[in-house]
C-alpha cells in the first residue's frame, strides 16, 4: 500500500497524457480551431468571467503537468479571450500550478532510482541537477527565463535535486512572466484583428511593438546566464 500511495501521483499523469493523446484534442490545439470556436468562447468568457478564467486556468495547469504540445497557443489564447495582461496573469498562474504537480510526482514517486541514472549518465539533466544544488531559485529562476530551456526538464530536474518547494514555484512563477506576458500580448493583438475583421498575419509579430520586446527578452536571458555564470566561479549562490 505504501509504494502505491508513492507511485499514484505519477500513475495519474501517465494515464492522463496517454488519456490526452488517445482522445486527439491535441489536433485542435492551433489558431484555425481557436478561430472556429471564437464566437461560443468569447460567449462564455461574456456571460461568466470568472468561471472562463478558472476553466482556463485549469485546462492550462492539467496541460502543462502532462506536457501537452501547444503551450504557445494556449497562451495566445489566453490573451486572444482575456487580454495582455488578464490572460497573461492567468496564464502564469495555471503553468506554475502545473509545474508543481509534476514535481511534485517525479520527487514522490521516482525520486533516488532516477537521479541515480541521472548522475551516472551525465548530460543536460545531471548538469541542470548540479546547478539546481548549488543555488535553488536562481538557477531555476534564471532556466525560466531562457525561453528554449525546456520547461518539463526543469521541472524534473528540481525535484531530483530535492530544490524547496517555496523557492522552486517563485523561481517558475516570476521566470515565465516575461514571455508570458509577451506571447499573450501577440495573442490579443490577433484577436483585434480578428475583430476588425482583418486576417491575422504572423508578420505582426515584427512590428516594433511586439520584436522589440522578444530582443529585451533575448538580452535578459542572456544576462541572467552570464550573471549566473559569473556567481558559480565566485562560489557564490543566489
Amino acid at each position: 500500500m505504501r509504494h502505491l500511495k508513492r507511485y499514484l501521483p505519477l500513475a495519474i499523469l501517465v494515464i492522463g497524457v496517454i488519456a490526452v493523446f488517445a482522445s486527439g484534442v491535441t489536433r485542435h490545439l492551433n489558431l484555425e480551431a481557436l478561430q472556429a470556436n471564437e464566437a461560443a468562447l468569447r460567449a462564455g468568457v461574456a456571460d461568466n468571467l470568472i468561471l472562463a478564467l478558472a476553466a482556463f486556468v485549469a485546462i492550462y495547469a492539467v496541460s502543462t503537468a502532462l506536457s501537452v504540445p501547444g503551450a504557445v497557443i494556449l497562451t495566445l489564447a489566453g490573451g486572444y479571450l482575456f487580454g495582455t495582461w488578464l490572460g497573461g496573469a492567468a496564464t502564469v498562474v495555471g503553468a506554475t500550478l502545473g509545474a508543481i504537480a509534476v514535481f511534485y510526482a517525479v520527487r514522490t514517486s521516482l525520486g533516488a532510482a532516477l537521479r541515480d541514472r541521472a548522475e551516472a549518465s551525465g548530460g543536460r539533466l545531471k548538469a541542470i541537477i548540479d546547478g539546481v544544488e548549488a543555488g535553488a531559485f536562481g538557477y531555476i529562476l534564471t532556466l525560466r527565463l531562457i525561453p528554449l530551456a525546456p520547461f518539463w526538464l526543469v521541472n524534473v530536474a528540481a525535484a531530483l535535486a530535492h530544490a524547496p518547494l517555496r523557492a522552486y514555484a517563485l523561481a517558475t512563477l516570476i521566470g515565465i512572466m516575461p514571455a508570458t506576458f509577451i506571447y499573450s500580448g501577440i495573442g490579443a493583438g490577433v484577436g483585434e484583428l480578428l475583430a476588425r475583421d482583418e486576417a491575422p498575419d504572423l508578420g505582426v509579430i515584427f512590428q516594433p511593438a511586439i520584436f522589440l520586446p522578444l530582443v529585451a527578452l533575448g538580452l535578459l536571458s542572456l544576462g541572467a546566464t552570464i550573471f549566473q555564470r559569473l556567481r558559480a566561479r565566485s562560489g557564490k549562490t543566489l
